[in-house]
């Protein structure tokens, strides 16, 4: 075989490199010049919408390109696989609980009066704020935050599947901006648009925004006033019952599991056996209640009531419901969730996810926050306490790693 040179060896290399570094850049000169033609050409759609040109022009000011990033998050969305346990330890938890109840007293006076006014529980909007932005907290990463009419714009150039719809929230966040409710650099959200600390795609923000400080604004973004009356506006116009709770967490009777999805009224389902863990019984038996098992015949029974379903049309997802109900409940202190979820062996439960944490922080190997989350940090010292104790590094917390480090 042919002896190859040191410096014929990097010279090859370093032309190789050259060359993805130059053909990437045409790559991105395309794109970029493909994204300019899209939005000069979509100006005309967005003017049949009523939006002025100075509008637009102010709108995608110094927008030379798409967002990248935009288009990764959407080519490369996780399927949403977790188990329901794991689910509400990540978001009915100590942490969260804690911190909504530290909001609850800081924002009594605009919890009163949004409560008031629109009918909807405080808790259930506490449960809600935490669930979209960490109580504000996501808000304050400027790297998470995307130029909303830019995300708008690169998906609807980019991706084909989510096209249409953001097309429609772009015409909607224009529409923001011409109101002058926010500037055009304050016009931030999730790389699909969802906006403030309580989320809102466009669409939803121009049915259901509220200016509940009376600045004459309506600023989800940096008024947790305006923030809290806009969910709750979303809530009370899509049905929400006041005075009524969301649900009853409900033994599930031998046999019963057939009845999964049906409707009937609380006195029936109690005839049929079902009844709440604490020993007390269904009020308002006339109400009506849809039986839901969110972990299948070995877990707790839910009877849900109309404000489940109501606080799904704020996200679809009946484990998103189920954990602002428990969520609320938790906050005005009263709640929990009292029968076992069929949880693996070995695996922890919140308790011990927090004891876990917490124990790996006074070691010196964990950072973050105690918040029972198991992200990067947490899986990386794991590991990093797996290979000192002699274990398998996988990054998982388990009973055994615990009773190891006890």
């Amino acid at each position: 075989m042919k002896k190859i040179s040191p410096n014929r060896f990097r010279a090859t290399i370093f032309s190789l490199v050259a060359g993805l570094a130059i053909s990437t850049c045409a790559i991105d000169a395309r794109a970029d010049a493909g994204f300019k033609t899209w939005v000069a050409n979509f100006y005309s759609t967005a003017a049949k919408s009523g939006i002025s040109r100075s509008t637009y022009d102010r709108a995608f000011a110094g927008i030379s390109g798409p967002d990248q990033e935009v288009l990764r998050k959407a080519e490369y969305q996780p399927e949403f696989k977790s188990k329901i346990w794991d689910y509400l330890d990540s978001r009915v938890n100590p942490y969260t609980v804690k911190i909504g109840r530290e909001m609850a007293a800081r924002h009594g006076a605009t919890l009163n009066a949004v409560e008031r006014h629109f009918g909807v529980d405080r808790n259930i909007l506490l449960a809600i704020w935490s669930m979209e932005s960490n109580y504000g907290a996501a808000l304050e990463n400027p790297e998470r935050l995307h130029h909303v009419p830019q995300a708008l714009a690169t998906l609807g150039w980019g991706d084909p599947k989510r096209g249409k719809f953001a097309r429609n929230q772009l015409i909607a966040a224009l529409k923001i901006l011409q109101a002058g409710d926010v500037s055009p650099k304050q016009l931030t959200g999730s790389w699909a648009g969802a906006m403030g600390h309580t989320q809102f795609i466009p669409t939803s923000y121009l049915l259901y925004a509220v200016d509940a400080d009376g600045n004459g604004k309506r600023d989800i973004w940096h008024s947790v006033p305006d923030a809290l009356a806009t969910s709750a506006n979303l809530l009370a116009k899509n049905g929400w019952t006041a005075g009524k709770t969301w649900g009853y967490e409900s033994v599930l009777p031998a046999g019963a599991a057939k009845y999964e999805g049906q409707s009937k009224t609380l006195a029936q389902w109690a005839a049929l056996g079902f009844q709440r863990p604490n020993g007390k019984g269904f009020p308002r038996g006339a109400d009506r209640a849809t039986l839901k098992l969110m972990a299948g015949a070995n877990g707790p029974a839910y009877l849900m009531l109309s404000n489940f379903f109501t606080i799904k049309r704020y996200n679809a997802a009946d484990s998103y419901a189920l954990a602002v109900g428990l969520l609320a409940d938790e906050i005005a202190g009263f709640g929990g969730v009292q029968q076992s979820w069929p949880r693996p062996n070995g695996t922890l439960d919140i308790k011990e996810k927090f004891e876990l944490q917490s124990r790996m922080k006074e070691l010196g190997y964990y950072e973050g926050e105690v918040d029972g989350n198991f992200g990067s940090g947490s899986k990386a010292a794991i590991s990093a306490i797996q290979k000192r104790l002699g274990m398998q590094p996988d990054g998982e917390p388990s009973h055994s790693l615990l009773k190891a480090i006890r």
